[in-house]
């Protein structure tokens, strides 16, 4: 059986993150999502093996991402 298509909505509750997240996520590191018409629609296979491989790390969570090396 195929996969079903989820929206912005289910991929929302389903990471539990508010849609701006997830906007930003497809804008800024390439979150695997697909448009139909003017929606936003994911594979939640897709989108499970993009967190697995750290696309939705939170980058300021990192020494480096917060300037403070070599201070």
């Amino acid at each position: 059986m195929d996969e079903r298509w989820l929206t912005v909505e289910d991929i929302c509750g389903y990471l539990n993150v508010s849609n701006e997240t997830v906007y930003k996520w497809i804008e800024q590191r390439n979150m695997p999502a697909h448009r139909v018409g003017r929606r936003w629609m994911f594979k939640q296979g897709e989108v499970d093996g993009w967190v697995r491989s750290g696309g939705a790390a939170d980058k300021s969570a990192s020494p480096d991402a917060q300037g403070t090396k070599g201070e």
